[in-house]
């Protein structure tokens, strides 16, 4: 579905998002997964626009 490239920023970016995201909250990095895919599904796939 993405290159490489593609795959390590989405990687990068999620990463990113969840060690900013409280520990309790264990949904978290399920519903920022789905953000950062639906953003690069319809094409964005920059860094800056995923974050």
């Amino acid at each position: 579905m993405f290159g490489k490239e593609s795959t390590a920023r989405l990687h990068a970016v999620l990463d990113e998002a969840c060690e900013s995201v409280v520990h309790r909250e264990i949904e978290a990095p399920s519903h920022v997964a789905s953000k950062v895919l639906e953003a690069a599904t319809v094409g964005e796939v920059s860094l800056g626009g995923l974050r």
